[in-house]
């Protein structure tokens, strides 16, 4: 697979690992919550970086698992990952990150703060750093997160530095 597609992936589970937690489920889900919907990356200036899939999440932000397909049900990756590390594995073969924040950094070329995350979907602030209300949510880390849609299990965080990032996510279960 070239580097450009496995990047798609990296950049598509990392997203997918926090945007599913905004289904209305605790920081920390129990082992075997299950959440699925449709996922959306988008990278401006960047096409060939930006990806749609569906996904499957089960555990929390502190163990779990992540598969993404295809419309038609095809497994693109799959992600699981431990407070120890993380194992993606596509068909490109299998790849090892020793944290949440390495996946994303090999898919963005940055750390992603994946812990603010978390706290981000359940539509509030993340307590480890100064945040500012925004109409539709709030704002912190130089990101923007809308909150606005999540009763119908929209959720969806914008970065305004550059590269801009897009992520979306469409839950099949609303909270």
């Amino acid at each position: 697979m070239r580097r450009g597609r496995r990047a798609l992936l990296v950049a598509a589970c990392a997203a997918a690992v926090w945007l599913a937690g905004c289904a209305g489920i605790g920081p920390s889900a129990p082992q075997g919550e299950r959440l699925s919907g449709r996922l959306s990356v988008r990278v401006e200036g960047d096409a060939a970086r930006n990806f749609n899939a569906a996904f499957e999440l089960e555990g929390s932000s502190e163990s779990g698992q992540l598969s993404l397909t295809t419309p038609l049900g095809i497994q693109l990756a799959r992600a699981d990952w431990s407070p120890r590390q993380v194992r993606l594995r596509s068909s490109d073969g299998e790849r090892l990150y020793p944290d949440l924040e390495s996946l994303a950094a090999d898919a963005l070329g940055e750390r992603v703060p994946l812990a603010a995350l978390f706290d981000w979907l359940h539509a509030r602030p993340w307590p480890g750093a100064p945040s500012v209300g925004q109409p539709l949510g709030f704002s912190q880390l130089g990101w923007v997160i809308d909150v606005s849609r999540r009763a119908e299990g929209w959720v969806e965080a914008r970065r305004a530095a550059l590269p801009v990032v897009s992520v979306r996510a469409k839950l099949d279960d609303a909270p």
